[in-house]
């Protein structure tokens, strides 16, 4: 059995049992007041887990080394910014 499920196989409702419960962090940059917030969880080597802070059985989002890696520089480099409000 692979220590990652293949896509078909994914369910992002139970891929929670991938990662440590205790190993869950809120984002520095989440809303003191529980508004936009994410957690992320680095516990298992090779993936990253990201929930939803606000729902209590938030689906659990599975993603490579890789594929967070280009995540990250996307969001650096502003990509994924609302545009200005007018």
């Amino acid at each position: 059995m692979a220590d990652y499920p293949s896509p078909q196989d994914y369910d992002p409702d139970t891929a929670e049992s991938l990662f440590a419960a205790a190993a869950w962090a809120k984002s520095f940059a989440s809303e003191p007041n529980g508004g936009n917030c994410v957690e992320v969880n680095l516990s298992r080597p090779g993936l990253i887990g990201v929930r939803d802070t606000k729902l209590a059985a938030s689906p659990v989002l599975v993603f490579d080394r890789g594929e967070w890696d280009a995540f990250l520089v996307a969001v650096k480099a502003g990509q994924f910014d609302l545009p200005p409000s007018e």
